[in-house]
């Protein structure tokens, strides 16, 4: 059993365990320690988002790390995947965020990097827990000029700007183009508005002013609501909106309708898939993508794999079978061979060159995919609750999926980020799969 790591690092209420300053300096202890199997001066960068307990929780980092006898590298406010990038171009040892994505304000977390500007392995994680509940590093203790030093990075910022702008194709330009941007109030406000106006867009930007507590508050990729209300009001081309630390998007059309990621990174994969960089010319999704999806990437010549929720593990897959590009419904897209990590700002630079390029709306481009009606309950719980053996759930779960055959299915389990159970039904008919999800879920309500 996982002590403090879920599916995407370690996340909680800040100042509850496990997400408390007394957990997060043994976590930089226990980074620290491994990174120093490595020859030479060690450095780790550490980043955050913009909610008001990243102060504490960075601070706690830097005092583990320096404990250690290594040196630290304080960013400051970056987007996550900003963070894999400065570890990769300043040859750091890892790097860490101090982020709750898409979280509210209260909540926390810690996502590793490693020196290859990619997130941990699970055996990795469950090392960094070892060494934290052994006390294997109690008595390491460095002194003198040993001990590890802090300082900060102020160009940051500006370096992740350049290497956004640089994925941009230099044939392309963003004038004429108006966009509704939504930054949550999180890690991108001081990044995306800039990347898209240089590159010549007129630029609408909401959720910029994060005061601590508004990160994710109405606004950002959970409520895409507010971007596509711009969006209409104000006549523009297309909406972006990011969450809180800006691994992910959600846009709309210009006529202020929703698109999810499965359409996205349909429109994404034709479009390597016309350019011949598709490679093998396989999508990596998880189990929650559309059923649709998968029809389409089959319509085009291509076939699409799916691995459990996370993108860390799309991106394991990705390596390890050797494909480009991946991503989640939720908005993470990973196009690998311009980072290590899904990333809210290059996804929307590399859509707006599709939409450039080839002269359509999003509208036109968003119908390479007809979706499946798909229902998703988020079931709150206080305690777990073991669904296998639970037999009145299960033979419920069985019945359904028998009604539904080929044509539909059902995807229950605990979230690796906060207290609920995710049941997901698909099918045909959304008024049958809706009654079966809100069954599931009453049944999971009242264990």
């Amino acid at each position: 059993m996982r002590k403090l790591f879920g599916t995407d690092g370690i996340r909680g209420v800040a100042n509850i365990y496990p997400m408390t300053t007394e957990i997060a300096m043994q976590v930089g202890r226990a980074i620290a320690f491994i990174v120093k199997n490595r020859s030479g001066r060690h450095r780790i960068v550490i980043g955050k988002d913009t909610r008001q307990s990243g102060y504490m929780i960075e601070n706690a980092l830097a005092a583990g790390i320096c404990s250690m006898g290594v040196d630290v590298l304080l960013v400051g406010p970056l987007p996550t995947p900003g963070i894999a990038f400065i570890v990769t171009s300043m040859r750091a040892d890892a790097g860490l965020v101090v982020s709750a994505s898409h979280n509210p304000f209260q909540d926390n977390g810690i996502k590793i990097f490693s020196h290859d500007g990619f997130k941990l392995p699970d055996e990795l994680e469950a090392d960094i827990e070892d060494l934290i509940f052994s006390q294997k590093m109690a008595a390491l203790r460095p002194v003198a000029e040993e001990i590890g030093m802090a300082k900060r990075i102020d160009d940051a910022k500006g370096r992740y700007i350049v290497f956004l702008k640089n994925t941009f194709p230099n044939k392309l330009s963003l004038d004429g183009m108006h966009i509704v941007l939504d930054c949550a109030n999180g890690a991108t406000y001081g990044v995306a508005p800039h990347v898209f106006e240089e590159l010549g867009a007129k630029v609408t930007a909401i959720g910029v002013d994060p005061d601590g507590k508004n990160i994710n508050d109405q606004c950002g990729a959970l409520h895409p609501e507010l971007m596509a209300a711009k969006v209409k009001e104000t006549g523009a081309d297309i909406g972006i909106a990011l969450d809180g630390d800006g691994d992910r998007l959600i846009v709309c059309d210009e006529k202020g309708k929703v698109v999810g990621g499965d359409h996205v990174m349909a429109v994404c994969a034709k479009d390597l898939m016309k350019k011949r960089k598709l490679r093998k010319k396989t999508l990596v999704t998880t189990v929650m993508s559309n059923m649709g999806l998968g029809i389409a990437m089959k319509e085009m010549g291509g076939k699409m794999v799916r691995t459990k929720v996370g993108d860390r593990y799309v991106v394991e897959e990705m390596r390890k079978k050797g494909y480009s590009f991946g991503g989640e419904q939720s908005g993470h897209l990973v196009f690998l061979d311009h980072i290590t990590t899904g990333d809210g700002n290059l996804a929307a630079l590399r859509l707006l060159a599709i939409m450039q390029r080839r002269n359509k709306p999003m509208s036109e481009l968003a119908k390479v995919m007809e979706s499946y009606p798909q229902v998703l309950n988020n079931v709150r719980t206080s305690k777990q609750i073991d669904l296998e053996n639970f037999t009145d759930f299960q033979k419920a779960t069985q019945k359904m999926e028998k009604k539904l055959g080929k044509s539909g299915r059902i995807l229950v389990r605990a979230s690796g980020t906060e207290p609920v159970i995710r049941v997901m039904v698909e099918g045909e008919n959304e008024k049958i799969i809706k009654a079966m999800a809100d069954e599931l879920g009453e049944m999971i309500a009242k264990a």
